[in-house]
């Protein structure tokens, strides 16, 4: 079982920064960031596998990085010039392997406001 305990998040004007992470216990294949606005669906921010490869959402290039910490089995997301459009609940997505069997865990999500 894996568990995903986030931290950072918060209120920011437009334009600030602020920087999340997530800590995983367990083998990680796949570590990333989704966001939910009200209203809206779940989307993908950013993903990181454990090779280094990642994967950014079109409206985050340039802005945000995601990078880990194998060692530590952390996944950091920074969010520089942040947008209103920003403001969500993010959430932390972990992806392991049992074998061939893939399954995904989430954390409990924390809210990132950006105002404007």
């Amino acid at each position: 079982q894996v568990q995903l305990v986030e931290s950072g998040g918060g209120l920011v004007q437009a334009g600030g920064v602020l920087r999340l992470s997530c800590a995983a216990s367990g083998s990680i294949f796949r570590l990333g960031w989704y966001r939910q606005a009200p209203g809206k669906q779940r989307e993908l921010v950013a993903s990181i596998t454990s090779g280094g490869s990642t994967n950014y959402a079109d409206s985050v290039k340039g802005r945000f990085t995601i990078s880990r910490d194998n060692a530590k089995n952390t996944v950091y997301l920074q969010m520089n010039s942040l947008k209103p459009e920003d403001t969500a609940v993010y959430y932390c997505n972990a992806l392991s392997f049992s074998g061939l069997r893939p399954y995904e865990y989430w954390g409990q999500g924390t809210q990132v406001t950006v105002s404007s």
